[in-house]
């Protein structure tokens, strides 16, 4: 025992909360705070029995009726099915042990206690756990001390009592006071595997507890604690934060993303991140010996919302290893592995029986993760004997259609897209009217991708909502509002429903629709840029669409068109900026416009400059648009103006490949000539030339370069101390800038393709070259008798120096 003192506080009140068991609904997760605990999963002490208490957290999720029938959630029948284990009995902890552990966490969580003297109590605390682990780590109470001890313990200490714990360790993990006892456990494993030296004992100490887990892992999977401490140990072996939500749960605004390309996978996010110390032969132990142990039991492994959930995590920590995927996935498909050769995985009754279990809600969400990370062999084998022919039959269910948006958004190949093509490219209108709009919004993120059936999808949506005798303004409406459309019975009568809230997945598959190229997009230019300017105004101030008139300006339009959607919106820039979505479609009204709407957008801002810089985004809003700099020297505003989008056209007109070319033309100040690219960039040097030279007096020059809100600032070396010397310099400088800056631009071209925001500083760089240039040409210009009394006066100081020399 240690010695505590007489200044040790009385025994802590007990602290009581209340653990509701409805609360946990499918595909429900747990995310816990520093202490391991989150407020909505508070333990609730049981009151059945004298001197024990019966583990009821493997309950089947369902309400009993009066009658003594028993009626079932949401869930099929299979949903919770768990596999029958022997319930545990927790004994209850002798007084003397309770008041000791009291007196512990009394000392331990005071302030006055240091850090060498906090690890030393915490470990000699632990070894009096020796034999009772059990008892204490699901005690509601001395949970909690326990918490704090393996918080604060050094790593043997730690490894002494996880090693002790180890044949109890699935029981602990199962039980709603344990398992934060287990997961603060893991969460200090993972702390001390920044030390080097400790790597060799805590892969030990888990190798231990995994060989415990694997005896009867179906109980752990399908338990909810359980579950979740099971992820976290996954997640340890991996390498990656325990606490991290990419693969305890995925949000399904994440995924969504990631189907429709407005980011990119998580896969190729988690490759190219740096992971933490791992143990990767572990976790490929424990997730196959988790599957062969509980291969008899695979049915409900399937269906379990809880054992799904591992499921997945280990699928997402396996990707990429296809020899450990290629045995792991088809065990969970239901297939049988002794008779598998490659090609041929999946069994015909397998395939019958995967068809109706993926319209179970835990199984449908597990096949998405199969067809994110299966390889290439196994997914074209999925494809063609499980989903062909029947696209449209899964599409149609509520489970089912999310399976087939990771279908199409996971498709390897054009063969892929033709297939998904003859069954779906037709029953767009059908999919819309029952609701899937998310796997037509798949069907075209996919065709956009493989850059296959563009066209025919662009056809086909404007088709589903739009006759042919119809004219094409109605297609954008529409499309932003779905339900409305869809709901109304006399669909010749619909209008604009006021007040009404856009539909998400239509204005998301308006924003693909617009990053397709422009000669496939027509029809639906033509119906956005036809809107009345009240329309255009209501749609700017949802947050769905404003993303779609943000897509529509970043998109291959002619900067006419562009122009004409901005203009409908003047008088109503100022308000806009208010809102924090609001700035986002300022910034790319701005951006689309020429010299003259521009100086209207920042005019509106002027206005309401006092109110916006108030807000969140408005100092952010307000530097970009340069609004200070254009209330101080409109003139020079203007310029600056004119000459940044000059240099981004000629610079666009030089390096920028075909398909960003349009894409880019829009956000400048002159409209694209037919002429050739010779011709062009003489033209536009010209013009550069001109505007700049004449506008960039002696006195001005100075000002124009040292200007806040200008694009780039000129320094030269030496150039407080010898501002001749610098002024030589920087004619040198200029030229060489020059050329280096086009030698740079055109090694880096591909780099720029892939990433447009390289593109831009490499534009911003070329506009500060053109400043330059006319600073150069300025200087060049100075009058011959300048020049002359220079080199007089140079002249003049050179004899002199040789008089003193002769003297």
């Amino acid at each position: 025992m240690v010695s505590i003192g007489s200044k040790a506080l009385p025994l802590r009140k007990s602290k009581t909360s209340y653990l509701t068991e409805a609360s946990f609904m499918a595909g429900e997760d747990y995310s816990y705070d520093k202490r391991g605990r989150k407020s909505s999963m508070n333990r609730k002490a049981m009151k059945k029995g004298t001197g024990f208490n019966v583990d009821h957290s493997t309950e089947s999720l369902s309400h009993s009726v009066p009658d003594g029938t028993v009626k079932a959630q949401k869930f099929s029948k299979h949903q919770n099915a768990l596999v029958p284990q022997t319930p545990f009995v927790r004994k209850q902890v002798d007084p003397e042990t309770a008041k000791y552990f009291s007196e512990i966490a009394n000392v331990v969580e005071g302030t006055e206690v240091d850090l060498e003297e906090r690890s030393v109590i915490c470990g000699n605390a632990l070894e009096e756990t020796r034999g009772k682990e059990i008892e204490l780590a699901t005690d509601y109470i001395i949970s909690h001390t326990l918490q704090t001890l393996l918080e604060g313990c050094d790593v043997h200490h730690l490894c002494g009592f996880m090693r002790s714990c180890a044949k109890d360790f699935p029981c602990i993990a199962m039980d709603r006071s344990g398992s934060h006892v287990a997961e603060t456990a893991l969460k200090s494993f993972a702390l001390h595997l920044q030390d080097d030296e400790t790597q060799s004992l805590i892969e030990e100490t888990l190798s231990m507890i995994c060989q415990e887990i694997v005896v009867n892992p179906v109980d752990v999977m399908c338990n909810c604690y359980g579950s979740h401490v099971l992820r976290s140990l996954l997640c340890l072996c991996k390498g990656v934060a325990l606490d991290s939500s990419e693969f305890h749960t995925t949000k399904s605004s994440t995924v969504l993303a990631e189907r429709l390309n407005f980011r990119p996978s998580r896969l190729d996010e988690n490759n190219s991140q740096q992971l933490q110390q791992g143990f990767p032969d572990l976790l490929k132990f424990l997730t196959s010996e988790m599957l062969n142990c509980a291969g008899k039991d695979i049915v409900t492994l399937q269906v379990n919302q809880y054992s799904s959930l591992v499921l997945q995590t280990a699928l997402k920590l396996l990707a990429g290893h296809e020899l450990e995927l290629l045995h792991i996935i088809p065990v969970l498909i239901g297939c049988n592995m002794e008779n598998a050769v490659e090609g041929n995985y999946i069994e015909v009754t397998a395939m019958r029986n995967l068809f109706s279990v993926m319209k179970e809600t835990a199984f449908s969400h597990l096949m998405e993760v199969i067809l994110e990370v299966a390889p290439e062999t196994l997914y074209n084998e999925l494809f063609t004997k499980v989903f062909r022919n029947s696209l449209f039959e899964m599409s149609s269910h509520h489970c089912g259609n999310f399976v087939v948006q990771a279908l199409l958004s996971h498709a390897r190949d054009r063969g892929h897209m033709e297939f998904i093509w003859e069954e779906l490219g037709s029953r767009f209108k059908d999919l819309l009217e029952m609701g899937r709009s998310g796997v037509v919004a798949s069907l075209i993120a996919a065709s956009h991708r493989l850059h296959s059936h563009e066209h025919k999808c662009c056809h086909a949506l404007a088709a589903a909502v739009c006759s042919e005798n119809e004219p094409p303004t109605g297609i954008v409406p529409r499309i932003l509002f779905l339900e409305s459309y869809f709901f109304c019975k006399d669909k010749s009568s619909w209008n604009w429903p006021k007040g009404v809230k856009m539909h998400v997945m239509g204005s998301l598959i308006l924003q693909s629709v617009f990053r397709l190229p422009s000669q496939y997009i027509q029809p639906y230019i033509t119906s956005i840029t036809s809107m009345e300017a009240d329309y255009v105004f209501e749609a700017s101030k949802d947050s769905g669409g404003a993303r779609v008139i943000e897509a529509f300006l970043s998109s291959n339009a002619s900067g006419k068109l562009k122009r004409k959607l901005v203009v409908k919106l003047q008088g109503h820039f100022g308000e806009l900026s208010m809102h924090q979505s609001g700035s986002f479609t300022v910034e790319k009204c701005f951006s689309a416009s020429n010299v003259s709407l521009r100086e209207a957008i920042v005019s509106e801002l002027l206005a309401v400059q006092t109110e916006l810089s108030r807000t969140k985004q408005g100092p952010v809003l307000l530097r970009k648009l340069d609004v200070d700099g254009y209330a101080r020297r409109p003139d020079q505003w203007k310029l600056r103006q004119a000459s940044k989008q000059s240099a981004y056209k000629e610079f666009y007109s030089t390096f920028g490949s075909k398909e960003n070319k349009s894409s880019k033309n829009d956000s400048f100040l002159l409209e694209a000539h037919h002429t050739s690219q010779p011709e062009k960039l003489k033209m536009l040097r010209k013009e550069i030339d001109a505007s700049l030279s004449t506008a960039a007096a002696p006195s001005l020059g100075s000002q124009f370069l040292g200007h806040e809100g200008s694009t780039t600032k000129l320094k030269m070396p030496g150039h407080k101390r010898h501002p001749e010397r610098a002024e030589q310099h920087g004619e040198k400088f200029t030229k060489h800038a020059m050329d280096g800056d086009v030698l740079k631009s055109k090694n880096k071209r591909q780099k720029k393709k892939k990433n447009n925001g390289g593109t831009e500083h490499i534009a911003a760089a070329a506009a500060s070259k053109t400043i330059d240039d006319a600073i150069y040409h300025q200087k060049a210009s100075q009058p011959d008798d300048q020049k002359t009394k220079k080199r007089h006066r140079k002249d003049d100081s050179s004899k002199s120096s040789m008089k003193k020399l002769k003297a």
